[in-house]
């Protein structure tokens, strides 16, 4: 990444209708994947070491309050801060804390009803406010970068469940849901930020309904879509040495 794209914060490419039809599908595929859970699937090991897909699950619910709700968003980043460890892991670890005595089916009740609140809220941050720079810089490949609000709300509070649909997927043996009108235009998104990144000729080949081509020249690539966005995540085995946040 050149100089001066670190220089400047990082905006959404999505435009906002867009973006907000992604967290609308998103939300919506999560509520149906946490609502066709049975029992035994809560207590699983997911690929984030410190979850099961019952913490997981509260995590996710606790981003989607805190998106729905200015005041909620508020209360947790000040518990979050009075804590005094790496804020994004304080947040999170307070998501589940809090969550931790709500059954499973309570978790994703609670989650169906907040989405479209989350969804909503989201919509309606108003252009000035999306423009403002996040207070604390954000570690990506091992250098600070500043980031939008927008970039935060548009586009990083949808990956970031999406991301987590996977980890459930893979944990339960759950069909994960995948069209190219949906997860096709969160991976594209994704690929056209990790080439901006990366900054050298790539061809690369994604599998699958959310696949694709992109880039000519230099390696040729191929994996699966998914595969794909979970290792620029840091997780499987197949290290791509540039990270997309997520």
């Amino acid at each position: 990444m050149t100089a001066a794209l670190a220089s400047r914060p990082r905006t959404s490419a999505l435009d906002r209708d867009t973006a907000m039809r992604l967290a609308a599908t998103e939300y919506e595929r999560v509520a149906a994947l946490l609502a066709g859970l049975v029992p035994q699937d809560w207590a699983k090991p997911t690929d984030c070491p410190a979850w099961d897909v019952r913490a997981m699950a509260a995590h996710l619910l606790g981003m989607a309050e805190m998106s729905a709700s200015m005041r909620e968003s508020m209360r947790q980043v000040k518990a979050a801060q009075a804590r005094g460890g790496v804020f994004i892991d304080e947040l999170t670890d307070l998501q589940v804390a809090e969550r931790a005595d709500m059954a499973p089916e309570s978790i994703a009740a609670r989650y169906a009803e907040v989405a479209p609140k989350a969804v909503k809220a989201r919509r309606r941050m108003p252009w000035f406010l999306r423009r403002q720079k996040m207070p604390a810089a954000q570690l990506v490949n091992g250098r600070e970068e500043a980031w939008t609000l927008g970039f935060l709300s548009d586009v990083i509070m949808t990956r970031d469940p999406w991301m987590h649909r996977t980890d459930i997927a893979r944990a339960t043996g759950a069909p994960m849901v995948l069209t190219a009108e949906h997860d096709g235009v969160l991976v594209d998104d994704v690929v056209r930020e990790w080439f901006e990144r990366l900054g050298s000729p790539v061809t690369l080949r994604l599998t699958g309904p959310a696949g694709g081509t992109w880039g000519e020249g230099g390696p040729e690539l191929e994996f699966d879509a998914v595969e794909f966005c979970r290792a620029l995540s840091g997780r499987g085995t197949t290290p791509l040495g540039t990270e997309v946040p997520f």
